[in-house]
């Protein structure tokens, strides 16, 4: 088991706090310089009535508040989904060195699926992208929610 393993599976359990009162499971979790935990967050859109409330902005918003500044140079996102354009935006401006995500997300994920927008040239800042960590487990718990939805 890699840290990523371990870590992911700490976003899963993010995730299924998001299942229970009624959002999307999508968890993350930031590392920070050491790979101690900064911070973690999971989907609160519904819960808040908030279309901006992600896992990856909601824990963005915490980890600044924990390094008591925006900037997240050296730290590492792990989130179960590939983040869509707007996270994938908010990751882009905190200047974090590594995003790390599990399922990827074939109808609005803009890290591999349909765009690569974090490592496009054309951007100051390209964190490194590790995708596909347990990604069967962090897409069975998207499933199994909309499976229970049908």
């Amino acid at each position: 088991m890699t840290i990523w393993d371990e870590t992911m599976r700490l976003a899963l359990a993010e995730a299924e706090l998001a299942r229970a009162h009624g959002d999307v499971p999508v968890g993350a979790v930031v590392l920070g310089l050491t790979g101690e935990i900064l911070a973690s967050a999971h989907n609160e859109r519904a819960v808040r009535g908030d279309p901006l409330a992600h896992a990856e902005v909601n824990v963005l918003h915490r980890a600044a508040a924990a390094v008591g500044g925006w900037r997240l140079d050296g730290c590492t996102l792990v989130v179960t989904l590939e983040p869509c354009a707007m996270c994938a935006g908010a990751i882009s401006q905190t200047r974090l060195a590594r995003l790390v995500f599990g399922a990827f997300d074939e109808k609005a994920g803009a890290v591999a699926s349909l765009w690569d927008l974090l490592r496009d040239l054309r951007l100051p800042h390209r964190p490194e992208v590790v995708s596909g960590v347990l990604a069967d487990e962090c897409a069975m718990a998207l499933q199994t929610f909309f499976a229970e939805r049908r």
